[in-house]
C-alpha cells in the first residue's frame, strides 16, 4: 500500500537546519497555534543525532501493522509524520480508550475550578440509584474511585453502564478492574458545571489548544474522534504538566498525580492514564497480577493513552517525546495493550539508541 507523507517532513528529516540548536543545548518546549492554521514547527532527526538506517524499517513495520498515522514529536515540534492507507493530516479517527485520559483531563479542569472534589461520593452529583448496588455500598464510590477503576463494580456484564448493569462485586477501592463506568464521569461534570460535558469540554480544553474533533456515542461508549495532530497536542499538554504557552490549563500537580501510581491494586495505572516501568501490572478483563513493566521495550518513564486496536498516545518526559498512533488493529483486535506496543517501541528506541 502506498504512504503518504507530509512533504516538507522528507526534506528535513535528515539534513540539518543551522538555526536548529545542537542536541546537547537547552531546548524550550514549542506550541503550535491555536488558530487553526497547519503551521506547525519540525526538528530533523539528523539534528537529534537519530539513526537514518532505523527510519524506513519502522515506517514498513507501521504499515504493515494496519496503522493509518504517525507522529513523533520534541520539544513540541514534529521529527516524523506519517500517513498510511488512504489517511492524512485531515482525516479524524476514533480515540476509542485512549479518550479516557481526556475525561481525566476535563475532571482536573472542573475540579481546580471549584465545581467538584474528586474525593467526593459520585451520588453527591448523581443522586442515589445511579448503580444497582444497595445505597450503603454505592455511596463508597467516589470520582476518583471512578478515575483510577477502583469502582468494585461488575467489570465482568458488559459495557453498559445503566444502573441495573452497574452492579456489585467488591466494595470500592478494594479491586482494580478496568471498567466502562469511568464514563459516569461525564456526568459528574454535566451536573456540577450545569452544562452539557462537550460544552465544558470544548470551551475548557479541546479548544485552549487547539485541537478539533467531537464526541459520538458507539453502543453503550462515548467515543472521541479527531485528528492526528489533535492527538498529538493533548499529548503535548500532558508532556508540558497541563501548561499550553502560558497558560496553566490543568493544575500541574493534578497532572502529576494522573501519570503516577494512583492506589495499591495496579502499580501500572494513574487517573485513566496507564504508567510504564513499574515492578506489576494489571491488564483489562483479568485479575491476574503481572510482574514487570508493561512495555519492557520503552523507556520506564513513559505513560500512555491506550485505546482499542491500538490507538495511542505515549508521553516520555525524560526525552521529552510524544509519539502517536492511529489505526486498525496491529495484530488482533484489543482492549487497550497488545504485544504491538512492545514491538513498535524496540523499532522506535533504534531511531535513537
Amino acid at each position: 500500500m502506498k504512504k503518504i507523507y507530509i512533504p516538507f517532513l522528507l526534506l528535513t528529516l535528515f539534513i540539518g537546519c543551522s538555526s536548529e540548536e545542537s542536541p546537547t543545548a537547552t531546548q524550550s518546549m514549542y506550541f503550535p497555534p491555536i488558530d487553526g492554521s497547519t503551521i506547525w514547527e519540525t526538528k530533523s532527526a539528523n539534528s537529534l543525532g537519530w539513526n537514518a538506517n532505523a527510519v524506513q524499517p519502522l515506517l514498513d513495520y507501521l504499515e504493515a501493522k494496519h496503522s493509518r498515522s504517525f507522529i513523533i514529536l520534541v520539544d513540541g515540534k514534529i521529527v516524523m509524520e506519517n500517513y498510511f492507507n488512504g489517511h492524512s493530516a485531515s482525516t479524524n479517527w476514533y480515540w476509542a480508550s485512549a479518550g479516557k485520559t481526556l475525561t481525566s483531563a476535563t475532571v482536573g479542569i472542573a475540579q481546580q475550578e471549584g465545581f467538584l472534589d474528586i474525593n467526593d461520593k459520585v451520588s453527591d452529583y448523581l443522586g442515589t440509584g445511579w448503580t444497582n448496588e444497595i445505597p450503603a455500598k454505592e455511596s463508597l464510590i467516589t470520582n476518583k474511585h471512578l478515575l483510577t477503576m477502583t469502582s468494585g463494580l461488575n467489570d465482568a456484564i458488559g459495557d453498559d453502564v445503566s444502573p441495573s448493569n452497574l452492579q456489585y462485586t467488591a466494595d470500592a477501592g478494594t479491586r482494580w478492574a478496568y471498567h466502562n463506568v469511568f464514563v459516569k464521569l461525564q456526568d459528574v461534570v454535566a451536573a456540577a458545571t450545569n452544562q452539557t460535558y462537550d460544552s465544558y469540554f470544548n470551551t475548557k480544553l479541546r479548544d485552549k489548544i487547539g485541537m478539533n474533533g467531537f464526541w459520538f456515542t458507539s453502543g453503550s461508549n462515548i467515543v472521541y474522534t479527531s485528528s492526528t495532530r489533535s492527538m498529538a497536542r493533548f499529548g503535548l499538554l500532558a508532556l508540558n504538566k497541563g501548561k499550553w504557552e502560558n497558560e496553566q490549563i490543568i493544575e500541574e500537580d493534578y497532572i502529576t498525580r494522573a501519570t503516577t501510581t494512583s492506589q495499591d491494586i495496579n502499580q501500572a495505572y494513574g487517573y485513566l492514564w496507564w504508567l510504564n516501568g513499574k515492578s506489576t501490572f494489571h491488564l483489562p478483563q483479568t485479575q491476574y497480577q503481572f510482574s514487570g513493566s508493561i512495555i519492557p521495550s520503552a523507556p520506564n518513564d513513559m505513560y500512555m493513552a491506550l485505546g482499542k486496536n491500538d490507538q495511542k498516545i505515549y508521553v516520555i518526559p525524560s526525552k521529552k517525546m510524544v509519539v502517536i498512533r492511529m489505526g486498525d488493529a496491529a495484530d488482533e483486535v484489543n482492549a487497550a495493550l497488545s504485544t504491538f506496543d512492545t514491538d513498535l517501541w524496540v523499532k522506535i528506541k533504534a531511531l535513537y539508541e
